[in-house]
């Protein structure tokens, strides 16, 4: 018995001085720590568990006296080491605190904020005013084939306006197909699948072989217009974009309508404005002429009507296009086109 009761003492003894041993500075060990002495000591297979076991070599008269020794000994040792694990998730506890604290009363961290881009900006503004003064919104694909792009616009393969606006072609299943070098493609298709009268403006990227530089672009931007009616004429064209002009640029701002030709349209017409930044009187931005060139439009060309369907003897229109491209360069004093293709965030930032 008096071996036993020694044995006993011992493996106190030994908890505590495991405990005692820990150390608590190394914070992230403490969990892993305080786990070892529970298994150890007071676990299923503890050293004090153990000596349980011994219970049957005890003489039945000592039993009772045994078991109050081993229960208090084990009570003793899940005392400290309880105490002690309070103690580490204080310590714990404390270090996370400090560790991750945040400072509320601080401002937080500001996401950037986008913007939407200067040619988008443009398309947007044009394409509301037409929408507000009647017209829709038509759309067509940007790969064509050869004769939406051009023979139903009245310019067939020989024609030689081709030359001005040769593209980029692709293969194609169905003949040549290209990509459009005009918006004018989605007007045709519309005149296929509605009947006049017709109001539609067509905003879409439009591809030219054209090389780069200050004010010409490889790709680039258009909103082409269209009216088909009763009674159409001229008037009705420069009363349209007069309007236009004035909306964009200001009620003080003159437009100036000279003879051109497109072969989609009979008459035609190239619409400048009075200089935006002179007003009229010569600057640098309208190379001294005191106008600056805004547009191509003109009545449309009875052979385009014709190839669409529409009796040209009851029914004519206008058709108009512009390049947004051009309008975002006026309207936010951009020097040079090329600015808008290099995504410069500097740039960009301008905008939002």
């Amino acid at each position: 018995m008096n071996n036993l009761e020694k044995e006993i003492s011992a493996i106190v003894e030994h908890a505590e001085r495991a405990v005692g041993e820990v150390d608590t500075g190394d914070v992230s060990s403490l969990p892993r720590r305080v786990d070892e002495l529970k298994s150890k000591y007071v676990g299923k297979n503890s050293e004090i568990n153990n000596v349980y076991r011994l219970m049957k070599d005890v003489a039945p008269a000592d039993r009772p006296v045994f078991g109050k020794l081993v229960n208090d000994a084990r009570k003793s040792v899940e005392d400290r080491i309880t105490s002690f694990e309070a103690v580490c998730s204080e310590i714990v506890l404390r270090y996370r605190l400090s560790a991750e604290q945040i400072d509320v009363s601080l401002p937080g961290k500001s996401r950037g904020r986008g913007a939407l881009h200067p040619l988008t900006l443009a398309r947007n503004l044009l394409t509301d005013y037409f929408v507000s003064i009647g017209f829709e919104v038509a759309d067509g694909p940007e790969i064509e084939s050869e004769y939406y792009n051009f023979e139903a616009l009245n310019t067939p393969a020989d024609h030689p306006a081709r030359d001005a606006q040769d593209t980029f072609y692709i293969d194609g299943t169905n003949g040549k197909r290209l990509l459009r070098s005009q918006t004018s493609a989605a007007q045709i298709r519309m005149m296929e699948k509605k009947k006049p009268p017709i109001k539609a403006v067509s905003p879409g990227r439009v591809y030219r072989a054209d090389e780069p530089d200050a004010t010409h672009s490889p790709v680039f931007h258009q909103i082409e217009g269209l009216v088909v009616d009763r009674g159409i004429a001229m008037c009705d064209l420069q009363g349209v974009l007069d309007a236009l002009v004035k909306h964009l640029f200001g009620n003080s701002v003159r437009t100036r309508f000279r003879p051109s030709y497109f072969p989609f349209t009979e008459p035609s017409v190239e619409v400048d404005a009075s200089c935006v930044k002179c007003g009229g009187a010569g600057c640098k931005a309208c190379k001294g002429a005191g106008w600056i060139e805004l547009l191509g439009a003109g009545m449309v060309n009875r052979a385009v009507l014709n190839n669409c369907g529409v009796d040209h003897t009851k029914f004519s229109g206008f058709a108009f296009g512009i390049g947004i491209d051009r309008i975002a360069k006026l309207l936010y004093g951009i020097a040079d086109l090329r600015t808008l293709f290099e995504n410069d965030v500097r740039f960009l930032r301008q905008f939002r």
